[in-house]
């Protein structure tokens, strides 16, 4: 399943002419590994947190190098409740493994909400859907991809 996300991924970058480097690394589980491995900046990273509601799954995204901060999101977004989603609901829904969950190219999109932390800088890297590739990319050409509305969810790490 992961390989397709991967897949719709490329092609998607591929039709929107959007220029990407692809990486093929060791596997990585967690931001701090994937940085070290595409030799690249924590803050670049971007974070696809699967996130369960009251009425449903969602994504939220966020820098790498941040922490997110579920009350805050669920008084942002007007949700009595949110948290993270059991590995098996990330499963379901995105057809990745934790660690491995791209910020967009789902078959059924997920509402997802954008901490304003993925465009404060200038490249965006994140896996496709396996833990052993990713992708970097410029942030100017993830706008084109993903939601515009940005909001202010997460909280640097301590």
């Amino acid at each position: 399943m992961a390989h397709a996300e991967r897949d719709r991924i490329l092609s998607l970058l591929k039709e929107l002419d959007i220029p990407f480097h692809p990486f093929t690394h060791e596997p990585v589980f967690t931001s701090e590994q994937a940085a070290a491995a595409r030799q690249g900046n924590l803050h670049d990273g971007v974070k696809a947190m699967v996130c369960e509601t009251e009425r449903g799954i969602i994504l939220a995204l966020l820098a790498a190098d941040r922490k997110l901060d579920l009350e805050k999101l669920a008084g942002l977004i007007k949700f009595k409740k949110i948290k993270f989603a059991s590995k098996e609901k990330v499963a379901a829904h995105t057809g990745c493994e934790v660690g491995s969950v791209p910020p967009f190219g789902f078959p059924h999109p997920l509402p997802t909400y954008v901490d304003e932390t993925v465009f404060d800088h200038e490249n965006a890297e994140f896996n496709i859907g396996l833990h052993t590739e990713s992708v970097r990319i410029k942030t100017i050409d993830l706008r084109k991809i993903l939601p515009q509305k940005l909001l202010d969810f997460a909280q640097a790490n301590e």
